[in-house]
């Protein structure tokens, strides 16, 4: 029997990409704000969508 390697795969992969077009002012802004909050920018992409949702919610 061969032994496996590497990462075992996963039940629901990330395969799917997502681009967005911002100026180099609003890339920095966003870089620095992950950086400085210690989130990742999946992370606060899927904050901002929640604090939205919120905010619809109560509205």
């Amino acid at each position: 029997m061969t032994q496996l390697r590497g990462r075992p795969p996963s039940d629901n992969p990330k395969s799917d990409r997502l681009f967005i077009r911002v100026t180099p002012q609003e890339k920095e802004e966003i870089y620095d704000f992950a950086r400085s909050s210690g989130y990742s920018l999946l992370d606060l992409i899927k904050r901002g969508i929640e604090a939205v949702k919120t905010e619809q919610d109560n509205a």
